[in-house]
C-alpha cells in the first residue's frame, strides 16, 4: 500500500496530474472564447447567466467591468444623476432590457445610448428628468417599449424621439404635461407604429379630438386624472368612445370628466337631438353628385353652430371646417355633403356629436354610404373597412387549401386500402400492391361513383413475400400522369378497377 502524497489546500490529484479549479476554470473560459475580464462580476452585483442586477447600491457611475454578454441590465435604485455620452464606456451588443428607475436622473445628453443599440425595453420611471430633448434616443431603433413615468416632463421637444421607428409602448404617465404631444405621431423620424400612449396623470386641459379620433383608430390613449374641461367636443368625444367600448375610457370611467354623476355638463344645444331610436341606415347616389347624409341622433331642427365631427374611410373632419372647395362638408346643422360623390367614398361614416344619451349597446352612431353600383361599392368598401379581416379570410382559404392538398397526399401515399379479392382468389398482399380508394364518402356511405375508377401504384414484389405467388410487375408513371393525379384529384390507369392478374 502506497502512502497518498499530500496536495496543497485548493488542488486534487487526478491519475498523478494536479489539478487546480480555478485554473481549471479560468483555462475553460479561455477556450470558449471569453475573456477573464468579461466574465468576472462585479462586486456587489449579482449575475445570473445573462442577467446583471447592480440595484439598490448607491452607485453613482456604472460599475467597470461588466460583463457584455448580458441581455439585461438593472441599475435602478441607485444615484446616478447624468447619462454622458460616454457613461457606458463599452459596448453591449445583446443588452436588450436596461432598467434605470429609481434614481436621480435629471439629464441626458444625446447619443447617451450608442453602446447599446440592439435595446427593446429602457426603463427611466421615476427620475427627475424635465425636458425630452433632440436625439435622447438616437440609435435605439429597435426599441419597443419606454417607460417614462413619474418624471417631471413638462415639454417634448420636436425630434426627441427620432431614431425610436420600432417603439410600440411609450408611458408617459405622473409628468407635467399641458399640451398633447401630436408630435409623436406626426414627425417623420418619430415612431412609426405606436400603439400605447399613456398620458394619464398629467395637466392637459385639452384635447385636439379630431386627431384623437383618428388616432385611436388603431391603438390605445390613455388619458385619465387630467384636469380637461368638459367642453361640447369632449362630451361628443367620450360619448362616442362610450359606444365603442373604447378600453381606455371603459376602464377608467369614473376618472374621466363629463360623467353622468358629476353634475350638470355643458349646453350643447339639445333643442335639435330626436330621442327616437338611433338605427343603422345607409344612403346610396351616383357617381359625380351631391349626397347629404343627417347625423344620426340629430332632427332636421338642429340648431347651428353644433359641434359634430364625421369619421370617414378616408379621413375626419368636423363642423369647424371652412373651405368652400372641399370635397366632403359637415354643414352648420351637423349634415354630411358629399360634393362630387366617388366610388371610393363608400364605407361606414360614424357621427360624433354631443346627444347627452345614455349608453345604449343597440343604438348606433354610423350610417352606410353606398356611390354607384351597389355590388360595386359594396365590395370597395368592405375592403376599406375589414382589410385584416378579409386579408384574414384570404388567409384561412389559403391555409385551408394547403392543408387539404398535405391530406390529400397523406391519404393517397400513407393509407393503404384493404386487399381485394382477385379473381383468381385470395391472393392476400403478397404483391405489395396498393390501390387507393375512392372518396372516404363512399366508404362511409357505402355507395360508389358511377365510373368506378381506381387508381393504382404496384410495385415489385419482395424477396420474402410470398413464394408462391406470382411476381407483379410495377406500373411505370411518367411525370406528366403523376402530376395530373396532383392536379386533377384522380387519374386513372385503365377503364376499370386494376386487377393485378390481369396485368401480369
Amino acid at each position: 500500500m502506497q502512502p497518498i502524497a499530500s496536495q496543497p489546500s485548493g488542488q486534487t490529484s487526478v491519475g498523478g496530474c494536479h489539478c487546480n479549479p480555478p485554473a481549471a476554470a479560468l483555462l475553460l473560459l479561455l477556450c470558449l472564447g471569453f475573456p477573464t475580464s468579461v466574465a468576472v462580476c462585479p462586486p456587489y452585483c449579482l449575475c445570473a447567466s445573462d442577467i446583471i442586477s447592480c440595484s439598490g447600491l448607491n452607485l453613482s457611475k456604472l460599475p467597470s467591468g461588466l460583463p457584455s454578454y448580458a441581455t439585461r441590465l438593472d441599475l435602478s435604485h441607485n444615484a446616478l444623476t447624468a447619462l454622458s455620452t460616454d457613461w457606458i464606456p463599452q459596448q453591449f451588443h445583446r443588452l436588450a432590457t436596461l432598467v434605470l428607475s429609481r434614481n436621480s436622473i435629471n439629464q441626458i445628453e444625446a447619443n447617451a445610448f450608442n453602446a447599446t443599440p440592439h435595446l427593446l425595453h429602457l426603463d427611466l420611471s421615476s427620475n427627475r428628468i424635465t425636458v425630452l430633448n433632440v436625439s435622447l434616443f438616437t440609435g435605439l431603433k429597435e426599441l419597443k417599449e419606454l417607460l417614462l413615468f413619474d418624471n417631471q416632463i413638462v415639454q417634448i421637444n420636436p425630434g426627441a424621439l427620432d431614431d425610436l421607428h420600432s417603439l410600440q409602448r411609450l408611458y408617459l404617465s405622473g409628468n407635467k404635461l399641458k399640451a398633447f404631444p401630436l408630435g409623436l405621431y406626426w414627425e417623420p423620424g418619430g415612431p412609426r407604429n405606436l400603439t400605447f400612449l399613456d398620458l394619464s396623470y398629467n395637466r392637459l386641459t385639452k384635447l385636439p379630438v379630431q386627431s384623437l379620433l383618428s388616432l385611436t383608430r388603431q391603438g390605445r390613449i390613455y388619458l385619465q386624472e387630467n384636469p380637461l374641461v368638459c367642453d361640447c367636443a369632449l362630451l361628443a368625444l367620450l360619448e362616442y368612445w362610450l359606444w365603442k367600448q373604447y378600453r381606455p375610457l371603459v376602464d377608467f370611467r369614473g376618472e374621466y370628466p363629463c360623467r353622468e354623476d358629476s353634475g350638470p355638463g355643458p349646453t350643447c344645444n339639445q333643442q335639435g337631438v330626436s330621442d327616437m331610436p338611433l338605427e343603422s341606415q345607409t344612403y346610396q347616389e351616383e357617381p359625380g353628385k351631391w349626397l347629404r347624409v343627417p347625423c344620426p341622433g340629430l332632427g332636421s331642427s338642429a340648431q347651428e353652430d353644433l359641434v359634430v365631427f364625421w369619421l370617414t374611410p378616408r379621413t375626419v373632419v368636423n363642423s369647424s371646417t371652412d373651405d368652400p372647395s372641399a370635397h366632403l362638408i359637415v354643414l352648420p346643422n351637423g349634415t354630411l355633403e358629399i360634393r362630387g360623390a366617388l366610388v371610393e367614398d363608400s364605407g361606414t361614416y360614424g357621427c360624433v356629436a354631443a346627444r347627452q344619451r345614455h349608453y345604449d349597446p343597440y343604438t348606433s352612431f354610423e350610417v352606410n354610404v353606398v356611390v354607384g353600383n351597389v355590388s360595386t361599392a359594396s365590395a370597395i368598401g368592405s375592403v376599406r373597412r375589414s382589410g385584416t379581416e378579409h386579408f384574414n379570410t384570404a388567409f384561412t382559404t389559403l391555409a385551408s387549401c394547403v392543408v387539404s392538398i398535405v391530406l390529400v397526399l397523406l391519404y393517397l401515399y400513407l393509407t393503404p386500402c384493404r386487399c381485394r379479392e382477385s379473381r383468381g382468389g385470395s391472393r392476400g398482399c403478397g404483391g405489395r400492391a396498393i390501390i387507393l380508394c375512392s372518396d372516404p364518402r363512399e366508404v362511409e356511405s357505402g355507395q360508389q361513383w358511377s365510373n368506378g375508377k381506381r387508381v393504382a401504384f404496384l410495385e415489385p414484389q419482395a424477396e420474402d413475400s410470398n413464394i408462391g405467388s406470382p411476381k407483379t410487375p410495377a406500373v411505370n408513371l411518367d411525370h406528366s400522369t403523376i402530376e395530373g393525379i396532383l392536379k386533377n384529384g384522380s387519374r386513372t390507369v385503365g377503364q376499370s378497377p386494376i386487377d393485378p392478374d390481369h396485368m401480369a
